[in-house]
This record gives C-alpha cells, sequence and structure tokens, in this order.
C-alpha cells in the first residue's frame, strides 16, 4: 500500500489543522492505522492509532483530548483534526499502515510509510 499526507501547514497556537492520508492498494480496511510525529532532533514517536473498522483508538497522553483519529474506508482515507495546537505539536506527521486489523503504537509495528508533511504551530 501507499500513503500520501497532506493538510499540514503554518497554524497558530490554540488553532486547529486537519490531516489526510489517502491510500492507494488493495484492501486498506485490513489496515490498522496510525499517526506519528517527529520533531527535529527527536525520535519518531506514537501519536494516533485506529482500528480497522474505526472501532477502537488509541491516543499518546499528549494529544489525548484535543487530537481525534478517524477514517472513511470507502475513500481509503484516514485523517487526524488536531485542535488546540500547542507549539509542541510542531512537527513532521507521517502516517502509517501495519499489515493487521489491530491498533499499534510502536514505529516497528508499521510495514508502510507515507512521506510525511510539516505542521508548525507558532504562538
Amino acid at each position: 500500500v501507499q500513503l500520501q499526507a497532506s493538510g499540514g501547514g503554518l497554524a497558530q497556537a490554540g488553532g486547529s489543522l486537519r490531516l489526510s492520508c489517502a491510500a492507494s492498494g488493495r484492501a486498506f480496511s485490513n489496515y490498522g492505522m496510525g499517526w506519528f510525529r517527529q520533531a527535529p532532533g527527536k525520535e519518531r514517536e506514537f501519536v494516533a492509532a485506529i482500528s480497522w473498522s474505526g472501532g477502537i483508538t488509541k491516543y499518546a497522553d499528549s494529544v489525548k483530548g484535543r487530537f481525534t483519529i478517524s477514517r472513511d474506508n470507502p475513500k481509503n482515507t484516514v485523517y487526524l483534526q488536531m485542535n488546540s495546537l500547542k507549539q509542541e505539536d510542531t512537527a513532521v506527521y507521517y502516517c502509517a499502515a501495519r499489515s493487521y486489523r489491530t491498533i499499534a503504537t510502536e514505529v516497528p509495528e508499521y510495514n508502510y510509510w507515507g512521506q510525511g508533511t510539516l505542521v508548525t504551530v507558532s504562538s
């Protein structure tokens, strides 16, 4: 599966952005999906994950209550709605897919990665 992330940009602290990740290939609904981010000089970290049906989601503590992950299987797309943005949310955001329907929070558990989209939050 190939992944194409979009929707990044510049936002003010307290503002919102919505990231999208379009998947090509077969059987998108068979994949668990996740969002990760990587800030300059830091390791890639887990942000959110969603199961194949969307029925199960998981969030990093740092974004819980502010970010929402969702998916539209007929459109082969997963979303990350980011509200109440903070400067510390500034990073390159990556979507990822794993060849299992369940969720996961670790980088090695994902088989496919998008190219990343930059989110910059200003004060």
